[in-house]
């Protein structure tokens, strides 16, 4: 057996075809990844740090952010990057990893959005941004999140977390456990509110990735994020996310620290292009608004929906060893589409790898190999190719006279 490797140029050029990849799969940074674990609590935001532009597939970008991540929905590929794995101090961008462990119990049927939890004292005295959770009184799961995601409420927080885990530091247990099993290598968490506190950071790519992992995982719950308004204790508060509230975003969540300044994670989709936005660092209110407006409308302006291969597509005729067939179709496994800059025909190839002559029998749907798509920047994604029709194995004489024949 040997390695067969073709290598076609421009894309769909050549094939044609939407995908998900190895869906949402965590990809490490390497040694990026190394140099920000090796890093320790991050400090305030240094002029010079935020003068440094992004990197992207497209060229350096300017923003006065100072951590900064963009990614593609559909194949979790990186847009925009700027200090992506460095550790932050998250703020209210923690909430969404409370928000996180709070659905994954109602989808487990541990918890009922039409659930009371109880007030206790210390969430009633939790300062920062509340929503006024009335001491000894009990709320609705419903209400809770609504207060959590909306109004950023931190009171509202802790009731979630003692309601679920008994306590808030069981329950920051739980955050970090799930973490670890969505491979957010660069977070680590000490409290379920975003309050500031030693050892509690997240990555600007995590946050991003989280994020991706809400919409994707639990879109029964995702509408809380689009809410623009609150009622609660006859206080109306209205969601403090501006891409939300002009209608440009449809979640997901603000936070502020003086030590992470303003920072904003916020997702788009617009005529079936979705990207989310992790930005962090600004240094007020308005800036983050306009910052995150800036940077999500040239996301979309920059990049466009490339159909590179569909299911089924047929990639090569590969020979195949003693079948009642010599060849049998090679066909991409899934569909693949993804945003890639304008031009990128120009700038991606793909090999396809197998094992071949492939022996008899060969079922159809059966795993032969990989098509390997090079995308501009250097990056590469991976789709699986199968058989695309049985081929049975040749009987006894049939294998005698091939052999004699060879």
């Amino acid at each position: 057996m040997q390695t067969r490797r073709f290598l076609l140029a421009g894309g769909a050029a050549l094939l044609s075809g939407s995908y998900s990849l190895t869906a949402f799969a965590r990809k490490p940074k390497g040694a990026h990844a190394a140099a920000a674990a090796a890093a320790g609590a991050p400090q305030p935001a240094e002029a010079a740090v935020a003068q440094t532009p992004a990197t992207t597939p497209v060229g350096p970008v300017d923003t006065m952010a100072r951590w900064a991540c963009i990614l593609d929905y559909k194949s979790g590929a990186t847009l925009l990057e700027k200090a992506a794995d460095e550790r932050m101090p998250p703020s209210s961008l923690t909430k969404m990893m409370t928000a996180y462990v709070t659905f994954s119990m109602l989808k487990a049927g541990r918890l009922r959005l039409d659930q009371v939890l109880p007030v206790s004292e210390r969430a009633w005295r939790m300062q920062g941004s509340r929503m006024f959770v009335p001491l000894g009184q009990s709320i609705p799961v419903q209400d809770l999140i609504q207060g959590m995601v909306i109004q950023s409420g931190n009171d509202a927080c802790i009731v979630l977390a003692e309601g679920i885990s008994g306590s808030e530091e069981q329950f920051v247990a739980l955050m970090n456990d799930m973490a670890g099993k969505l491979g957010l290598t660069n977070s680590h968490f000490m409290n379920a509110t975003g309050w500031p506190a030693e050892n509690h950071y997240m990555s600007a790519r995590d946050v991003a990735y989280l994020a991706l992992r809400l919409i994707h995982d639990f879109p029964e719950y995702y509408h809380y994020f689009s809410e623009k308004e609150f009622y609660f204790n006859k206080i109306r508060q209205a969601n403090r996310n501006l891409l939300v509230v002009k209608g440009l975003a449809d979640g997901l969540k603000t936070g502020h620290t003086e030590a992470g300044g303003f920072g904003l994670c916020a997702s788009s989709d617009r005529e079936g292009r979705r990207v989310i936005l992790a930005i962090n660092g600004l240094p007020t209110d308005g800036a983050r608004g306009r910052e995150g407006e800036r940077l999500m409308g040239w996301a979309f302006a920059n990049f466009e929906s490339a159909k590179i291969v569909s299911k089924g597509d047929v990639l090569e005729q590969a020979p195949v060893w003693m079948g009642v067939s010599q060849t049998v179709p090679l066909v991409a496994a899934q569909d693949f589409t993804m945003m890639l800059p304008h031009g990128w025909r120009n700038s991606t190839h793909m090999s396809l790898d197998y094992q071949g002559p492939i022996a008899a029998p060969v079922q159809q749907g059966q795993a032969v190999g990989q098509l390997t798509v090079l995308l501009p920047g250097g990056r590469q994604a991976q789709v699986p190719v199968v058989a695309g029709q049985s081929v049975p194995e040749l009987g006894l004489l049939g294998r005698a006279a091939r052999r004699l024949h060879l």
